[in-house]
């Protein structure tokens, strides 16, 4: 993973914390992705929400696996500690640490491609276990390490860079969060930080596995066959002195939305998305009503963001499988190893 350090700037006037820390303090090396990509907008949400939460850096751990989104935690949380797993295993990592040491906040970003294909059956374990993690996921429908194919969450209809159609049914996270019984639920934009960050805030209190799924566009391959501005046009009319690939800068998309609008949010391809806030009257506490208002908005073409479910009753895995709420690595020798009279002991109150 490429790390380059964020040169860190103080100047008179920083708004600090609690803890005397400052943005910068929370803040991570500086990022590689895109520049305009919707992961970035992520990451500064993230950071805000520890910010104002007054949480320590080192009190965190950031978990991930492979694709842009994993690349992500090198971004943010410098001091904090870190695993970068392989594909599609990064809720197995997420739940050993979580096991040894209940005290962290455990933070895991993955993607579309790294949680519903190779890392779905991982994931659905997360959710059955409801291991204590906020579990992000920058959805944005392709692979976007691999040039751009397809991936789980692809809308049917959809089309890739060449131009090829999506024709298989896309793997709704939200969808199947509620449906295996997640305690906390939420979606959100990327482009909306007014939103992000206070949910971002609810997940970090909630005790048990939070999900979050944030549509993240990718500014690489929106693009399409027939623009002038494309990757193939660009190649087809210009000559070539030396083969390579360019990413042209682009804005980040923002929006501003109040609670129940719907708006048509321009992505960088020049299609639109339809993102519905749910009403302020909107009941997160009814698993029932939260499928079935997603259900209704999607046949109307609008992706719903906000807290869709919440459950704060449910028991995490630590307290289900009552843990040790005392980190490993702080328990005494003794207590680790209490003897072969005890340990039979206990092999026998377990027959």
């Amino acid at each position: 993973m490429t790390y380059i350090r964020k040169p860190k700037v103080e100047y008179a006037g920083q708004r600090k914390n609690e803890l005397g820390l400052n943005l910068r303090d929370y803040e991570g090396g500086l990022s590689t992705l895109c520049a305009g990509c919707g992961h970035d907008s992520i990451t500064a949400a993230i950071v805000q929400a520890f910010f104002e939460l007054n949480i320590p850096p080192y009190r965190a751990a950031k978990l991930s696996g492979i694709g842009c989104s994993s690349k992500t935690p090198a971004y943010f949380l410098s001091p904090s500690h870190g695993f970068n797993a392989v594909h599609g295993r990064m809720p197995a990592i997420a739940t050993g640490a979580s096991a040894v040491n209940p005290l962290l906040h455990y933070i895991g970003v993955s993607g579309d491609g790294d949680s519903l294909s190779i890392g779905l059956g991982q994931f659905a374990h997360a959710i059955r276990r409801n291991l204590n993690v906020v579990y992000i996921i920058e959805n944005n429908g392709v692979y976007g390490l691999t040039k751009g194919q397809f991936s789980a969450s692809a809308d049917i209809g959809s089309k890739a860079k060449k131009g090829e159609e999506n024709r298989q049914a896309p793997i709704d996270p939200v969808i199947l969060a509620l449906g295996m019984g997640a305690s906390f639920v939420a979606r959100g934009f990327s482009g909306d930080k007014g939103q992000l960050v206070p949910l971002l805030k609810a997940a970090l209190g909630h005790k048990g596995f939070a999900l979050l799924d944030i549509v993240s566009p990718c500014v690489t391959f929106n693009d399409h066959e027939g623009s002038t501005k494309s990757y193939a046009y660009t190649r087809e009319n210009f000559q070539e002195a030396t083969h390579m690939d360019f990413v042209p800068p682009a804005q980040t998309i923002t929006v501003e939305q109040k609670s129940g609008e719907v708006v048509s949010v321009r992505l960088h391809d020049g299609s639109h998305i339809l993102l519905r806030k749910v009403a302020e009257e909107y009941d997160p506490k009814d698993r029932g009503d939260a499928i079935s208002y997603l259900q209704h908005h999607h046949e109307q073409g609008e992706v719903v963001t906000g807290l869709l479910y919440m459950d704060v009753s449910a028991k995490d895995m630590n307290a289900v499988m009552n843990l040790a709420e005392t980190p490993l690595s702080q328990v005494a020798w003794k207590d680790l190893s209490p003897g072969s009279k005890i340990l039979d002991e206990i092999f026998e109150a377990n027959r």
